[in-house]
């Protein structure tokens, strides 16, 4: 991403703000861990929309619009040499400039001042409010217009979030392209997976073969924790214990995503640790692609979004009663667990306005998972589709994911 990109993301959200109000966009800070140890920091997503800047706690982006235009101050943390040998350099002045394509840099020191001047020509002050936090996880949003309220009560206090939302539902090329790269990493990590399994493998030896891949791609990171599981555990959607043993006989469920420059993906595969589908593995597996291949065929922009889940679990079923598995389709809750269809960007469960309608340039996961504890196999088929002008793209076609594609790749091994 350049620095136009966020520029622009500023200028939109200017765009959406009326005359006297005041933006406000805080890095945030790292929750504690444990003692004296706190969780690896990242910026709060849409702070790194609208600046690029991902690394650095405790900074404040201010957008400030009046009678005059529109105007934006980036407030940085100033050196201190003896923290920077401890938790690393901060950044510079002349970096943010760079990477933000902010003009105007202040020191946090400065932002009390900042404020009571600004407030000569603002009447509602904007924040960026997650609500759906309970009071043990406010922000520093919260905490802001809690203080606002107390020594301020003249002053509105709006949320910004459906905003950034509604900003963030079309992606633009750069954040598409940043995603087919995201995805290309992906599907090396889950080639890798697909090749290096073997019997009697723990999970976690699995997952080393995956982070493994991204390490060799440059990506330090997934962008969400990665589901690898085996057997009996894929049964459980949000799996992360990794404890379990690998055996001839199991299907391997990933459902996983690398993340380039602030965009990451969501992918996931199944399949059979011995490399070869047996054949009720094969059936519930051609169910479930066929499924995901109709879905594409149909996704065009104006196809109702609700109908996405619906139209999965509809075509689904007609393979799953076949199969006898399902008596009718009121009971298709006995084997389909879940939706799968959440937008995807910067965030995994990406921060968007739902639409009513798909239209090009958004990106959601069709996300087919079938659970039959009856003949012990679970797994899911999920890709992200790209809305285009006049249909989709599957941006994972390219991970093996038809039945002779993954037998092909795991015969590599």
């Amino acid at each position: 991403m350049k620095a136009e990109f966020y520029r622009n993301n500023r200028k939109k959200l200017a765009e959406k703000l009326p005359e006297g109000s005041l933006a406000l966009f805080f890095s945030g800070f790292a929750p504690r861990k444990r003692a004296d140890e706190d969780y690896p920091f990242f910026s709060d997503r849409n702070f790194v929309y609208l600046t690029g800047i991902a690394r650095d706690a405790g900074l404040i982006l201010a957008v400030k619009k009046d009678g005059s235009g529109t105007k934006e101050k980036l407030f940085l943390l100033p050196a201190d040499l003896l923290k920077e040998r401890w938790t690393g350099r901060r950044t510079k002045a002349d970096e943010a400039v760079s990477l933000s394509g902010v003009e105007e840099i202040g020191y946090t020191a400065d932002f009390e001042p900042f404020f009571a001047a600004a407030l000569n020509d603002v009447k509602t002050v904007y924040l960026d409010i997650d609500e759906t936090r309970d009071l043990r996880d406010h922000t520093e949003a919260h905490r802001f217009a809690d203080a606002i309220r107390e020594q301020f009560p003249w002053l509105g206090i709006e949320n910004s979030r459906p905003i950034l939302a509604g900003l963030r539902t079309v992606k633009e090329d750069c954040e598409i392209e940043a995603m087919r790269e995201a995805v290309r990493i992906t599907g090396d990590g889950i080639r890798a997976m697909m090749r290096g399994v073997k019997d009697g493998m723990k999970e976690y030896e699995i997952k080393m073969l995956y982070d493994n891949a991204l390490v060799k791609n440059g990506c330090l990171e997934p962008a969400f924790p990665s589901i690898i599981s085996a057997g009996r555990n894929n049964f459980c959607i949000h799996y992360y214990a990794y404890q379990g043993t690998a055996h001839d006989g199991d299907m391997v469920l990933c459902d996983v995503g690398a993340c380039y420059d602030f965009v990451g993906c969501d992918i996931s595969r199944g399949f059979p640790l011995n490399g070869r589908f047996n054949e009720r593995q094969r059936k519930l597996y051609e169910a479930v692609y066929a499924t995901s291949q109709h879905l594409f065929g149909i996704i065009r922009p104006g196809y109702l979004m609700e109908e996405v889940d619906r139209e999965a679990k509809r075509f689904c079923y007609g393979y799953l009663h076949e199969y006898g598995l399902v008596d009718k389709f009121e009971n298709i809750g006995k084997l389909m667990w879940h939706g799968g269809s959440h937008h995807v960007g910067f965030d995994t469960h990406d921060i968007v306005i739902r639409p009513e309608k798909v239209a090009p340039g958004m990106v959601f996961c069709v996300d087919i998972g079938v659970y039959c504890e009856e003949w012990g196999i679970g797994f899911r088929l999920e890709d992200n589709c790209l809305v285009t002008p006049d249909g989709c793209e599957n941006l994972g076609v390219k991970v093996p994911r038809t039945i002779e594609e993954i037998e092909a790749e795991m015969r590599k091994s």
